[in-house]
């Protein structure tokens, strides 16, 4: 398991500042205060290790054939299921699926299928908890619509309260491929997904899924 290229900089920065805080434990003379010292480094050092891992996924569809599937673009747990209107991009009542991250989950995101980028938009906005249902349409958040054949689906990512920076590099145009990194949101949130109403859904509230792996719907 490697470490998202997507979290360089921040991995750098905890570095620094945990060799700062280790050398601060190392020169004073106060117990407690190494203590404290030490500890919280170590604290920064493995939550960034474990927050920026980037393990290997391979999709149920990869090599198969089956272009019709719908892969989870996250890790979490789906917290929305519901039919909604989806005037951005698929301009129609489509299904919503929202995938909640929490701070232990792994946070690179996925394409969830083939397709050419044919709409992108970053939407500045509020950072209210992501866990609420309104973030989807108040908070930060970077749109990605995605031509599969001639069907149009539609992944956002949401940024939370704690999460206040989406990575998204991605311009329209840009061919994605299912399962691939696309970008990550630092530090928790949520990803939505919207899909036309003919498709087949493949999950349930309160699921647990993978980024990557997991098969949510499956297009006609």
């Amino acid at each position: 398991m490697g470490l998202t290229k997507f979290g360089v900089d921040v991995l750098i920065a905890v570095a620094v500042i945990a060799v700062l805080f280790f050398g601060l434990a190392i020169w004073t003379d106060e117990t407690w205060l190494r203590v404290v010292l030490a500890v919280v480094a170590t604290f920064l050092v493995v939550f960034s290790l474990n927050f920026f891992r980037d393990p290997d996924r391979t999709p149920a569809s990869a090599g198969r054939g089956l272009d019709s599937l719908v892969i989870s673009p996250a890790d979490g747990r789906i917290v929305i299921l519901k039919e909604t209107d989806e005037p951005n991009y698929l301009h129609s009542r489509a299904w919503l699926i929202s995938i909640f991250m929490s701070p232990l989950d792994v946070h690179v995101n996925r394409a969830p299928m083939t397709g050419v980028v044919e709409y992108f938009k970053y939407i500045k906005g509020e950072f209210i908890k992501a866990s609420e249902e309104s973030s989807t349409h108040r908070n930060e958040r970077a749109m990605i619509g995605l031509n599969v054949h001639g069907r149009r689906i539609l992944f956002s990512q949401v940024a939370g309260y704690i999460a206040r920076r989406i990575v998204c590099p991605v311009k329209v145009g840009d061919t994605l491929r299912v399962g691939e990194r696309f970008g990550m949101i630092k530090f928790g949130s949520r990803v939505d997904i919207w899909l036309p109403l003919d498709a087949r859904i493949l999950v349930k509230m309160g699921q647990t899924v993978r980024a990557g792996e997991t098969v949510l719907a499956e297009l006609p």
